[in-house]
């Protein structure tokens, strides 16, 4: 085979078999109510960390407006970091929290990023998890 021809099969094959980096959970994601996005950055460690960065308005208190909607605990929401305090692993981010608004609670939480660019987040009661699949925004 001639080596031009060789490498434009080999580009042609590789394509098609690309897989995410589970350890690339950097960016912006809206999470599976779509009612937020949730925009993951450099704690300043090499570790993730979660902000929420919009609210849908139709989603907060009559009242309230996505600058002043707060959470159980009577904090701003919009600003709010929900996700810290994670560790590498060859599959993903694991040992972090998650912080639920609505609740005023803090679970234990994993996550990684799928091949299809979706980020799994999963938080944890014990050996009890909920998982859900947040999109990329944008």
């Amino acid at each position: 085979m001639k080596p031009v021809l060789f490498a434009i099969v080999a580009l042609a094959l590789g394509a098609g078999s690309a897989t995410a980096d589970p350890l690339n959970v950097f960016g912006t994601f809206a999470t599976e109510e779509e009612n937020s996005h949730v925009e993951i950055a450099d704690c300043g460690d090499g570790t993730p960390c979660g902000t929420i960065v919009w609210i849908d308005p139709a989603s907060v208190t009559e009242g309230k407006t996505p600058e002043t909607a707060t959470d159980a605990d009577g904090k701003k929401i919009l600003g709010l970091t929900m996700l810290e305090g994670f560790r590498q692993t060859a599959k993903g981010w694991t040992g972090g929290t998650i912080y639920n608004p609505k609740e005023g609670k803090t679970y234990s939480s994993r996550m990684k990023l799928l091949d299809d660019g979706v980020l799994e987040v999963k938080g944890c009661i014990a050996m009890l998890c909920e998982t859900q699949n947040w999109n990329p925004v944008g």
